[in-house]
């Protein structure tokens, strides 16, 4: 089995649509998928019988912005294998993505009231299929610089990190995303505590049903890995892995690989899921 559990698509803040993530998926020999789009489950329907017809098993996906308010951060979750229904999830997701899109309203408005010319058109375009906006369809507006480039990185800091459109929504509680994903069947995975720094977190995570951790990403060392297996060791939790892809709208690889800077290498694995 080869597999990337960790891929978006333009139902969320991805630029390629759920076939050609699927058509590069099989030119890459990958035999199992997961869309993980933020805070929706809008491309299981379509991923699911697009994925018979590319002969890839498609897992249900999501990854939910949540957070630890505790230590006040954010902590990414990953659910997979719910129902198609995500009765649960979807109650939970669907006032955060109404706060997402007004807020990415507002950060227009910002940014519109210093000079800079947006296309409204078509940001609201590039978002259709998602049906919120993104900062990355912001972004799109605004430069065809590419997502890595020196010039993009710069724009993207000063107006969402330290300008006018700096800020962010209200999350919901990681407790509770994983309760949700429990409620709909699924199986709940912290997301990269590599980048977001939550591994602190972990123990009540596992309190509150917690079934695996995502080992592999590109923004993990080989410290982040060594921790990632030392702690599913010590709560009997699986490890899982994916490439992290949003087209344009990311760092620049391939579906199904792993990029580690950190590590200096490129690494292709077999992703477990079990």
């Amino acid at each position: 089995m080869r597999a990337d559990l960790h891929v978006h698509s333009h139902y969320s803040d991805g630029s390629d649509s759920v076939e050609e993530v699927l058509q590069k998926a099989r030119r890459n020999d990958i035999s199992h998928i997961s869309f993980v789009d933020h805070d929706t489950t809008a491309s299981l329907a379509e991923a699911l019988t697009l994925g018979k017809q590319y002969g890839i098993e498609v897992i249900p996906g999501i990854e939910i912005s949540a957070f630890d308010f505790k230590r006040n951060r954010k902590v990414h979750i990953l659910g997979y294998g719910y129902n198609e229904k995500a009765t649960h999830i979807q109650a939970l997701c669907n006032p955060l993505l109404e706060r997402r899109h007004r807020h990415s309203i507002w950060q227009i408005e910002q940014i519109e009231q210093t000079g800079y010319e947006l296309d409204r058109q078509s940001i609201f375009e590039y978002a259709n299929m998602s049906n919120v906006i993104y900062k990355q369809h912001i972004m799109h507006s605004l430069t065809k610089h590419p997502f890595s480039s020196k010039d993009y990185q710069q724009l993207y800091q000063m107006l969402f990190k330290g300008g006018v459109a700096k800020g962010d929504i209200y999350y919901v509680d990681a407790i509770k995303a994983i309760q949700a994903i429990k409620a709909d069947g699924g199986m709940a995975v912290l997301a990269h505590p590599g980048q977001l720094d939550s591994y602190d977190f972990v123990p009540a995570l596992v309190e509150a049903g917690l079934d695996g951790i995502e080992r592999n990403h590109f923004e993990h060392s080989e410290e982040d890995h060594f921790r990632v297996e030392q702690l599913c060791e010590k709560y009997n939790l699986f490890m899982t892995g994916g490439s992290d892809y949003h087209g344009s709208y990311g760092r620049p690889m391939e579906v199904g690989e792993l990029i580690s800077p950190k590590n200096k290498v490129n690494v292709k694995e077999n992703y477990t899921y079990r």
